[in-house]
């Protein structure tokens, strides 16, 4: 059983019944060229997501900025559209091969899992699956925990 399956006891109806995205990224064109095995094994999320229980029309990838620089937000259409989504509430699930990858600014990283802690949306990479409204949950691999700040959240659960 992958890693990926392995946190599915969190993913409640509710999250299904929203949109599980795939964002992928690489973020420059050599990387697209010379790392095939990365953006194949990205694009292979969506079929986690339906393994976890999203129906295939309610699993949408979004691919925009493969090969583009994560050096200004501003400049990158598919990190704007998945915030853009996050915020709206369509999104049950953000799913990446690994969570401090999904922003290359860490400011962006930042206000992406505040936003989806706000929203209930969970965020599943390879080591596991992330309720940021739980506290133990927000202490996510690789990031520290003064990156997140869990006071803007309204939920005291965990």
């Amino acid at each position: 059983m992958s890693k990926i399956t392995m946190g599915s006891a969190k993913i409640t109806r509710e999250h299904l019944d929203r949109l599980a995205v795939v964002y992928v990224r690489q973020s420059t064109l050599a990387q697209v060229r010379d790392h095939g095995e990365s953006t194949m094994r990205q694009y292979a999320l969506a079929e986690d997501a339906e393994r976890l229980g999203w129906p295939a029309e309610r699993v949408v990838v979004i691919d925009a900025d493969l090969g583009v620089s994560g050096r200004g937000g501003s400049a990158r259409a598919g990190f704007k559209e998945l915030v853009g989504r996050v915020c709206c509430g369509e999104v049950g699930a953000v799913l990446g091969l690994e969570v401090s990858r999904l922003a290359r600014s860490s400011a962006d990283l930042q206000r992406l899992l505040e936003l989806c802690s706000l929203t209930d949306t969970l965020i599943i990479d390879a080591d596991g699956t992330y309720d940021l409204g739980l506290f133990n949950d927000r202490l996510l691999p690789g990031l520290s925990v003064t990156d997140f700040r869990p006071s803007l959240t309204s939920s005291t659960r965990g």
